[in-house]
């Protein structure tokens, strides 16, 4: 799992290291997105963050509070290509980012105040290693009724990485095979499956991809078993 030390020792980049140059984002490039947001909040109220992903079950940053909430305009999507990290050039898979249309429910984090440009710097060198996604300021509805203004993250549409067919059925086929140093394609989603759950939070496509993922993975260990079987009946 990725954790504070592995990023803010340089070590989670090298990950990274494979994707082609003109993919791949340099420190300097992830340091200047983060400034270029910072300077544009439309306020000075607390700073709070919107995971609908992995930041959800590992959120790397310290955070004060966290509360269910919802992004309107946007939904879910496994549109972004990833061939780092829990995939490889050989064997890509899909990554999760948001998509216009729809809405997304997850969960707002307010960052302390204290540390502020320290976590945030963590969550860009997480999240920005290719500059796939986009940042944000954006209006979340929460629980209570209140509506505040978050960081979100979206797909950049224009992006070498981004992928049109966000499907289930084009995306299960990637996220089933796919794995790399940080783990496996369909343990992200697995994982991501069990944190919505404890929120009580409803996504019928991340649910219909769960249910394929999970097929294609017991289709391929069937045809194994079986190749395996025919093998020794041939000895």
């Amino acid at each position: 799992m990725t954790d504070r030390t592995i990023i803010s020792s340089g070590q989670y980049l090298e990950y990274f290291e494979s994707i082609p140059n003109h993919v791949r984002w340099t420190v300097a490039q992830i340091e200047q997105s983060m400034r270029d947001t910072i300077d544009s909040r439309p306020d000075t109220n607390d700073l709070w963050v919107f995971p609908y992903g992995s930041l959800i079950w590992n959120s790397v940053c310290q955070f004060k509070t966290q509360r269910k909430a919802t992004l309107g305009g946007w939904h879910r999507s496994f549109c972004l290509r990833t061939i780092a990290g829990r995939s490889s050039l050989r064997l890509p898979g899909r990554m999760l980012s948001l998509e216009p249309g729809g809405k997304t429910e997850g969960v707002a984090l307010r960052l302390p105040t204290y540390a502020l440009e320290d976590e945030l710097r963590l969550l860009w060198i997480r999240e920005m290693p290719t500059g796939a996604f986009r940042p944000m300021w954006s209006k979340l509805a929460m629980e209570n009724g209140t509506c505040l203004t978050a960081l979100v993250i979206v797909a950049v549409q224009n992006h070498h990485l981004y992928e049109p067919n966000s499907s289930v059925a084009s995306v299960a086929a990637f996220v089933a095979s796919a794995f790399g140093p940080l783990g496996t394609n369909a343990d992200y989603v697995f994982k991501l499956k069990e944190s919505l759950a404890r929120w009580d939070v409803a996504d019928s496509y991340f649910d219909d991809l769960t249910d394929a993922v999970v097929r294609r993975q017991s289709e391929s260990g069937s045809l194994r078993m079986q190749a395996r079987a025919a093998l020794l009946a041939r000895k």
